[in-house]
């Protein structure tokens, strides 16, 4: 068997690919690794129902993929730790049919446009590999607006003061907004702050076939049960339709096999065990920041720059008790309001930035949110004869509130992923190892902007405030950071786009020097991290490779 193209994932970024190729009458394979838990491959017009509001299903027993102990990631801070310090469940994204977007809780902004020019507009720093972008938000512009219909986008132009010029409104207006979110937007109004709604890839209303959002409160690291997420089901489903695309799911795909300068195809191991191989005439890869670099080490690239830079969300997150305010912050879409404030250097950051040694510093997009959901809830309490009070009380679900800054993460070459040296996955694959600590420019922004954020919350009465990163931010012996790997599930960086191959693997649209049909459409392509959510982008930046793959 052969086709025009392989895609190996089946979330934003190959799904997108997906659909454009499609729509040109391509013939695509799309390979997924996990399970399909999504679509009836043999009737695309029906949405499958294995989606249900089950805490235990979806966080305890790895319902979505991937399982720790069957394909594990490896961890360690640098060289120091040895080969590993931890092996198990490191920022891992799902590994099933649609990807991270499947348990994702939609919020999907657009870059700003200095975010695609951060040496030209802020300068370097020591220790890290501040680059520009190869290309600007003026020629992703009309991406982002496909991405936006395509997905089924709601949201309020002009509500963000910050925001990127935009060539017309959001598909939908915003839902309704949480409860807690809007004492919070009020309070951070008082401070001078300038929270709006979140864009989300939420219905709002009746899209593309799909209801509107029920708010029923499981979104964030759970499926929908009513399919009212469009990332990415939309472009997948219209994908299929076309009758050009065939969905193989429960399929690894272990080599991309090559000749001279071209790749000829990839060999794979579908659930039966056994290994086989197809032919392509192009190969695109998008698993995203972690197994994207893992497949092109496990296919014996040997770029340097492959794996290297990458990057993730450092997280502060700011919680707060109250007393008198029941904030029913389990009901909703998780997020309903942000604010930018933070990626916006002001006098009081220029000041942080210059006590601490630094040329500048950037904060993140900071989500208004509440807590977990009630067995989460369950785990934080002492067992014993109080347990059932504090249930009652609900001290850290009803009565908490808070804020998620998902914080600029610097390119660092020697935070990167490699191929672990012992440990293999359940397939006897080498899995890939996560070397990270994070810049001190991370540490700094995180210090500067966490107490700001305790200030909403105590000017909206709250008792008791608690600020905490991930990855933790402290430095112990020997200059590691406590804790273990980041969880933000923002994942960036490791096969870098620009324009010279000695200081990328891809050109500007994810072309693999000197492999020039084997594209990679994921957020490994980033060059910088900024602090939004990178899903919007990195489906915008599929969409334009495939594009230009057409053309």
């Amino acid at each position: 068997m052969s086709a025009d193209a392989i895609i190996v994932g089946s979330g934003p970024g190959g799904s997108t690919a997906a659909e454009v190729l499609a729509a040109a009458g391509w013939s695509v394979v799309l390979f997924e690794k996990g399970r399909n838990h999504l679509i009836d491959l043999d009737d695309p017009t029906r949405l499958l129902g294995d989606f249900s509001n089950d805490e235990i299903k979806f966080i305890d027993r790895h319902f979505l993929g991937p399982d720790p102990f069957l394909e594990p990631r490896t961890f360690r801070t640098g060289p120091e730790d040895g080969d590993r310090i931890f092996a198990g469940s490191v920022n891992s994204i799902p590994s099933t049919v649609g990807g991270g977007g499947t348990h994702a809780d939609g919020k999907v902004p657009r870059f700003l446009e200095e975010d695609f020019r951060m040496l030209s507009t802020y300068g370097p720093q020591d220790g890290a590999a501040v680059a520009d972008w190869p290309l600007d938000y003026a020629e992703l512009e009309p991406f982002y607006a496909g991405a936006e219909r395509g997905i089924g986008v709601s949201g309020e132009a002009g509500a963000n003061p910050f925001a990127a010029w935009r060539s017309g409104p959001y598909p939908m207006p915003p839902g309704p907004p949480m409860y807690g979110s809007t004492l919070s937007a009020a309070a951070s109004e008082l401070l001078g702050l300038h929270p709006y709604p979140a864009p989300g890839a939420t219905n709002s209303v009746f899209y593309d076939g799909r209801p509107p959002c029920n708010n029923c409160g499981f979104c964030a690291f759970f499926g929908c049960p009513i399919h009212a997420k469009g990332d990415p089901v939309a472009m997948l489903q219209r994908a299929l339709l076309t009758g050009n695309v065939e969905l193989i799911p429960e399929t690894f795909v272990s080599r991309i096999l090559t000749r001279g300068d071209r790749a000829t195809g990839v060999e794979y191991v579908g659930p039966d065990g056994v290994a086989r191989s197809m032919d392509a005439r192009h190969v695109i890869v998008a698993g995203g920041a972690v197994e994207t670099p893992r497949l092109l080490l496990l296919s014996g690239f040997d770029h340097p720059l492959i794996g290297r830079n990458l990057m993730v969300h450092f997280q502060t997150i700011v919680v707060g008790g109250f007393a008198d305010i029941d904030f029913h912050g389990e009901r909703g879409r998780a997020v309903t309001h942000m604010h930018d404030d933070a990626l916006i250097p002001d006098d009081a950051s220029r000041r942080a930035a210059k006590e601490a040694g630094l040329p500048w510093i950037r904060g993140g997009m900071v989500e208004h949110g509440g807590p977990g959901l009630p067995i989460m809830e369950a785990k934080h309490y002492n067992w014993g004869p109080g347990h059932k009070r504090k249930m009652r009380e609900s001290p850290y679900r009803r009565h908490l509130w808070g804020f998620t800054m998902q914080g600029e993460d610097l390119p660092v070459p020697t935070n990167r992923v490699d191929l672990d040296p012992k440990v293999r996955d359940v397939r006897g694959f080498p899995v890939a190892r996560i070397t990270y600590r994070p810049h001190r420019h991370e540490l700094v922004a995180s210090d500067h902007h966490g107490p700001r954020l305790a200030a909403i919350l105590e000017t909206m009465g709250a008792k008791w405030t608690s600020i905490v990163t991930s990855p933790g931010s402290r430095l112990g012996p020997g200059g590691r950071t406590e804790g273990l790997a980041p969880m933000s599930r923002h994942v960036m960086g490791s096969v870098r786009m620009g324009t010279e191959p000695e200081t990328s693997v891809t050109d500007a649209h994810g072309r693999v020097h000197g492999l020039e049909n084997v594209v990679i459409a994921d957020s490994s392509v980033f060059v910088t991290a900024s602090g939004y959510g990178p899903t919007l982008t990195l489906a915008a930046l599929a969409a334009r490779s495939a594009s230009a793959m057409v053309s």
